[in-house]
């Protein structure tokens, strides 16, 4: 049962890496490469959309590991899954302090009602993307390590 929980555990934060690495590196760009009404609507849409799934998926993945690293205390990577556990703590923390309360901003703004600093807000989110996503890799590349 508990391998199963190793491998689950891996996969649901493997998956939230790809989607958070695809937001930053593919879809952003995508965006911002569209005429300047639609590419931020585009912003705000998929802030309306990630932020609805993405705590679930955050706090889920802190679950998991925290319900790995007591289970599997006793074995070899006990160490590797808390420090991961940790990082989705500060992944978790690092959101709520730093992106939602511009994500709540962005998902609410249209051509007629975003502010003059739209581009700019976008840009501050981007860089704590960024740094979320790095922390994000390395707790995933823990728990894939602690599964050897």
């Amino acid at each position: 049962m508990l391998t199963a929980l190793e491998v689950f555990t891996t996969v649901v934060v493997g998956v939230l890496v790809g989607v958070e690495f695809s937001v930053a590196f593919i879809m952003n760009r995508i965006l911002d490469a569209l005429p300047e009404d639609s590419g931020q609507l585009g912003h705000a849409h998929g802030g309306r959309m990630l932020g609805a799934l993405m705590p679930f998926w955050y706090i889920g993945s802190v679950v998991l590991a925290a319900i790995w690293a007591v289970a599997g205390w006793h074995r070899h990577g006990a160490g590797l899954v808390v420090t991961a556990a940790g990082l989705l703590i500060l992944s978790v923390i690092m959101s709520i302090l730093l992106l939602v309360p511009i994500n709540n901003r962005n998902k609410t703004w249209t051509p007629d009602n975003r502010p003059a600093d739209w581009k700019q807000q976008l840009d501050r989110w981007n860089r704590y993307h960024y740094v979320r996503v790095a922390v994000l890799i390395a707790a995933f590349a823990l728990l894939a390590a602690a599964l050897a």
